[in-house]
């Protein structure tokens, strides 16, 4: 089991003016190299907490313990220093290009200034951005989506151990935000940050976190526990309410492409004419062939009627592959690019964009109903060895034997997760 980096032990939060307590004498541990969520309704304390954990808001009364030392009366700007922060609304400094941007804290720690060049053409490269392209530019001249990443940049600057995130994607359209949510788990999946983040979609919840907390009113845990066993076994009434209906909806998060059966499905490549792409067509099971790119991209659908009956060129027959899918999206968003197909499947690509295969909606149905067989096993065991710590008068695991965290860290963030070939 990975260490406790982070503890709040008792911690309170009374707001000047108020009666009843934001948060009340909570007690939290956070494992080193695990992204924990925070989910809960509005006003539920879940952003105080994490601004509590740095102390940019003080506590009341109780103790904050990081790498076993009782934090809660240290310099705060030298605690602060030691865990990046990122929120909602980016905080980029309007009047800082970007890289000014990212050698705050760097600077405030003493860098020199080629180790802070370094740093800041490494992290933009990272985020998926040309340090040449945007090391100058200023936040205006930046889209939400780009914004958002320099925001992630900055926070790792100065290689924090920890992560603070205050719902980092929520201000950004569904297509970037998923985007960025796969590309900053493809990140931990390499850097192994001690994460904290505070969303209150609990699709985002189940999506991200190795652990999952779902509070209350004052912060107060209703359920702290993996993905898993939350959809599989809410604790009581307010988790099943706040789940929602759509739980195997949700479990598909959990699962990722690359976990797929992805089967074989005919292609031909350009350049081709139009008995190439027929005869590809009578050899095939299917109804349909995918046209490829001469860089092995998948550009067109193509059938017999569009082949035979159509007067432009093959490149221009059938119709466009608007949707592709990676190996590291979740079968979540695999149903999502095959109901905007409207084919019933999605064309699978590699990291580069190059082909990999199809799924059909028969392909993901087996998953899906694979993963309810491994659930409910999982759970026989789960109540099993309740049954036996029962008996033998000693208290019951909280949390599913067989769940074990690194096993689902590495499930979903594998190696596979940095690309596949």
């Amino acid at each position: 089991m990975s260490e406790t980096l982070i503890q709040l032990q008792g911690v309170s939060k009374t707001y000047p003016g108020s009666k009843a307590p934001a948060v009340s004498d909570l007690d939290l541990e956070i494992k080193k190299g695990e992204i924990l969520v925070l989910v809960g309704p509005s006003g539920c304390g879940k952003s105080t907490t994490l601004r509590l954990i740095n102390r940019m808001i003080e506590p009341t009364a109780g103790r904050i313990i990081f790498e076993g030392k009782d934090v809660t009366n240290v310099n705060p700007d030298q605690l602060r220093r030691q865990m990046g922060y990122v929120i909602q609304q980016i905080g980029l400094f309007p009047h800082r290009n970007i890289y000014q941007n990212i050698a705050t804290v760097p600077r405030l720690l003493g860098w020199n200034k080629s180790d802070i060049e370094e740093r800041a053409k490494y992290l933009l490269t990272m985020v998926g951005m040309d340090p040449e392209q945007y090391l100058s530019r200023y936040p205006k001249e930046l889209s939400g989506g780009q914004a958002q990443r320099v925001g992630v940049a900055r926070a790792l600057a100065a290689d924090p151990d920890v992560l603070l995130m205050d719902e980092p994607f929520g201000a950004i359209d569904p297509i970037t935000r998923d985007r960025l949510q796969n590309e900053f788990l493809r990140l931990q999946a390499e850097l192994q940050k001690t994460i904290v983040f505070v969303t209150h979609d609990i699709d985002e919840a189940v999506k991200m976190g190795d652990k999952i907390a779902i509070l209350r009113e004052q912060s107060k845990v209703a359920q702290l526990d993996t993905p898993t066993n939350i959809l599989a076994s809410p604790a009581n009434a307010f988790v099943k309410e706040f789940l929602g209906s759509g739980a195997l909806l949700k479990g598909l998060t959990l699962e990722r492409v690359r976990d797929l059966d992805i089967p074989q499905y005919p292609t031909v490549s350009l350049p081709a004419d139009r008995p190439k792409v027929l005869a590809a067509l009578e050899q095939a099971d299917d109804d349909w062939v995918v046209l490829l790119d001469e860089q092995r991209r998948p550009i067109r659908w193509l059938d017999r009627e569009a082949v035979e009956g159509g007067k432009s060129s093959i490149a221009q027959s059938g119709l466009p592959v608007r949707v592709a899918v990676e190996s590291d999206h979740t079968l979540r968003d695999a149903l999502e690019s095959m109901i905007r197909s409207t084919y019933g499947s999605a064309v699978v690509v590699n990291t580069d964009g190059t082909y990999r295969g199809v799924i059909t909606l028969e392909a993901l149905a087996e998953m899906v109903r694979k993963t309810e067989a491994t659930a409910r096993d999982e759970q026989a065991v789960y109540r099993a060895e309740a049954r036996r710590a029962a008996a033998a008068g000693v208290d019951a695991p909280t949390v599913d034997p067989t769940a074990d965290l690194a096993t689902h860290a590495s499930a979903r963030n594998g190696d596979t997760a940095k690309g596949t070939s």
